[in-house]
């Protein structure tokens, strides 16, 4: 699976909870998104659920930005597939088979609550709109 083709497929779950959420607050949005409430109440949100198993070691994990709004990526590219756009420092590159991707595995950001009201919006596209360079060319 391409970055493209997992973005829009995220993009349209995304959507779908959201549109059972339209009547909440933001902070009910942000809340609903809570793991121990999201593993729950839509088990086909992330496979991790399946096994009870977070994405990331962390106390209050939320899942509202399950992909960070700093991810850039690009699909054409021939070497580096995807990167950080702030270079955050619990970041890293990886390369398997000459093929360079971001490792965001140790970068909880995205995950708090502060930042995702920071960035909030109700069209998850709109936030992550950054993300994907495959398209602009």
């Amino acid at each position: 699976m391409t970055y493209s083709e997992w973005f829009e497929a995220h993009a349209q779950k995304h959507a779908k909870i959201m549109q059972k959420l339209q009547n909440r607050s933001d902070a009910e949005v942000i809340d609903y998104f809570a793991w121990e409430n999201l593993s729950v109440k839509e088990p086909d949100f992330c496979p991790l659920f399946a096994e009870g198993k977070k994405c990331h070691n962390m106390e209050d994990l939320n899942c509202y930005l399950c992909a960070c709004p700093e991810f850039r990526f690009d699909d054409n590219a021939p070497v580096v597939k995807s990167w950080c756009a702030i270079d955050a420092r619990a970041g890293k590159q990886v390369t398997f088979a000459g093929i360079t991707h971001q490792d965001c595995s140790d970068c909880l950001l995205p995950h708090t609550r502060g930042y995702i009201r920071k960035h909030f919006d109700r069209d998850w596209k709109r936030i992550m709109k950054a993300c994907n360079l495959t398209s602009s060319k």
